[in-house]
């Protein structure tokens, strides 16, 4: 699925990700980016940008938390065999 955020989302960087990273973060949420919801957890998603995945909660006020960043091959590894469910473009507004 695409995750695009209407406003520009505030985002807690819960782990003190360098600036880059909430930065980069932020410009694939305005932007959209793949995503996979969590099927365990309502609002928490899993973003993929090229070579990293984030794991974030949006939560009901639209407040982005950072929870965790790691390299995607090792979410591959995690996910082998599981496909992106075909769903509609979701867009949040805050």
């Amino acid at each position: 699925m695409r995750l695009r955020l209407e406003e520009t989302p505030v985002i807690d960087n819960l782990r003190k990700y360098p600036v880059g990273t909430v930065e980069k973060l932020r410009g694939l949420l305005t932007a959209g980016a793949e995503a996979r919801p969590d099927p365990r957890r309502k609002n928490f998603y899993d973003v993929e940008n090229g070579s990293e995945m984030f794991y974030i909660h949006i939560a009901p006020s639209g407040k982005v938390l950072l929870l965790a960043k790691w390299p995607r091959q090792r979410a591959e590894a995690h996910a082998a065999g599981t496909a992106f469910a075909a769903q509609p473009y979701l867009t949040c507004s805050g």
